[in-house]
C-alpha cells in the first residue's frame, strides 16, 4: 500500500488561479482534454491544475526504460488499475532515449493528454516540459523523483532501498567472510532515484563492513551493462565476493558474469543483491543461488500509484503525492517472493 506524502510547489498559486477561473471555459477545456467537468466549482484553498475536481478519462504513462523487466508488468498492471476507474492508459515508447522521450511528451502536450505520469531521463530538461503541461492546465506527476514544476510525485523510498540491501550484504559479509573480502557497486548517478539508492547502498555497506575492500563503483542500470562492467571488474579482481546493484537488472548482469567466470550458482563465498524485485532476481533468490537479496517493490503498489496520484490531483487533494514502500526479501522469504512473482505474471 502506498502512503501519501505532502509536496509543496512554488507554482501552486498560479495553478490554483488556473483552476478557479472561468467555469465555462474550464468545462470546454476539460472536455477537449479528456476530463469530465466537475459538478461544482473547486473549493477555495484546494490545489491542482485546471482539471481539479474533474473525473479523468485518460492518463499517460511515460516510462522510458523499456528494456527493464518492470516495464511490461507496469504497463499491464497500470492499464488494469486505470480500467477500474473508467480511465484509458496511454503509453510512450521512448526506448531509453532522452530525445525520443522529449518528442513523445511534446506530442502529448499538443494532444492535451489530461494527466501525464513521467519518469524523466534528464530531470533538468524535463522542467520546461512539466511547466508547459501545468500552464496548459494539465496534470504532471513526476515518477521517480521531484521537479520544481509538478502537480505531485511518486517516489520509492530511494535511500531506504539502498540502505536495506547494503545492510543485508554487510551482515552476510560478517557472517560468511569474517568481515573481509571484496565488493563492487553497480551504481547510477544520473537521476535522483539512482543517486539516493547508490548513496544508501554504499554508505550502509561501508559503515557496517569496513574490512571489505571496495574495488569498483561502475555506472550500470540494465542487465547488459551490468554484465559488461562485472566482466571488466572480474578481469582485475577474479576473487570478487560481493556485487551490489542500484537495480536488480544491473545486479543480475553481475550475477551472470560471475557464473560465466566459473562461479558455482550456490557458491558460499559470493553475494549478489539488487533493488526493485525483478523477476529473474526473485527466481534466483528463491532457487538458493548466490543472488541472495533484493530490496523489492510490489508492482501492484506502483501501478496503483500511477493511477491514484493523478486522480487525487484531479480531485483537489491537498496531499496527492505517494511514497511506495519497499521490503527486503531473501531466501527465507518464499511467501513474499511468490506473492511478488504472482503480481509479475
Amino acid at each position: 500500500m502506498t502512503t501519501r506524502r505532502t509536496a509543496t510547489h512554488p507554482t501552486a498559486s498560479r495553478r490554483q488561479f488556473l483552476a478557479y477561473s472561468g467555469a465555462a471555459v474550464a468545462a470546454t477545456a476539460l472536455t477537449a482534454a479528456g476530463c469530465s467537468a466537475p459538478a461544482a466549482s473547486t473549493p477555495a484553498g484546494a490545489s491542482g491544475p485546471a482539471s481539479a475536481g474533474a473525473r479523468l478519462t485518460r492518463i499517460g504513462l511515460d516510462y522510458p526504460f523499456t528494456q527493464l523487466p518492470l516495464y511490461a508488468t507496469l504497463v499491464k498492471l497500470s492499464t488494469a488499475a486505470a480500467k477500474k476507474h473508467g480511465i484509458s492508459l496511454l503509453t510512450t515508447n521512448d526506448g531509453a532515449n532522452a530525445d525520443t522521450q522529449a518528442t513523445n511528451l511534446t506530442t502529448w502536450l499538443a494532444r492535451k493528454v489530461p494527466a501525464i505520469v513521467s519518469f524523466p531521463m534528464v530531470f533538468e530538461a524535463a522542467e520546461a516540459t512539466a511547466k508547459a503541461a501545468l500552464d496548459a492546465g494539465l496534470i504532471w506527476v513526476t515518477y521517480g523523483g521531484t521537479l520544481e514544476h509538478q502537480s505531485a510525485d511518486i517516489q520509492f523510498s530511494f535511500r531506504e532501498s539502498g540502505t536495506l540491501i547494503g545492510e543485508a550484504a554487510a551482515k552476510w559479509a560478517e557472517d560468511a567472510l569474517g568481515g573481509k573480502g571484496k565488493v563492487a557497486f553497480l551504481t547510477d548517478n544520473t537521476i535522483e532515484l539512482g543517486r539516493e539508492r547508490t548513496k544508501g547502498m554504499i554508505d550502509a555497506f561501508t559503515k557496517l563492513a569496513p574490512g571489505v575492500d571496495v574495488v569498483a563503483q561502475e555506472q550500470a542500470i540494465d542487465p547488459d551493462t551490468g554484465l559488461a562492467k562485472a566482466h571488466a571488474i572480474l578481469a582485475k579482481h577474479p576473487d570478487l565476493n560481493i556485487v551490489l546493484g542500484v537495480t536488480d537488472a544491473a545486479a543480475y548482469g553481475g550475477f551472470k558474469a560471475l557464473q560465466q567466470a566459473g562461479r558455482k550458482k550456490d557458491d558460499a563465498k559470493t553475494f549478489v543483491g539488487g533493488q526493485d524485485g525483478a523477476v529473474p532476481s526473485l527466481l534466483a533468490i528463491k532457487q538458493g543461488t548466490f543472488y541472495r537479496a533484493s530490496a523489492a517493490l510490489a508492482p501492484d503498489d506502483i501501478a496503483n500509484a500511477v493511477v491514484d496520484v493523478p486522480r487525487a490531483v484531479a480531485a483537489g487533494s491537498s496531499d496527492p503525492s505517494a511514497q511506495v514502500p519497499i521490503h527486503l526479501v531473501g531466501p527465507a522469504d518464499t511467501a513474499a517472493i511468490d506473492a511478488l512473482l504472482a503480481q509479475n505474471s
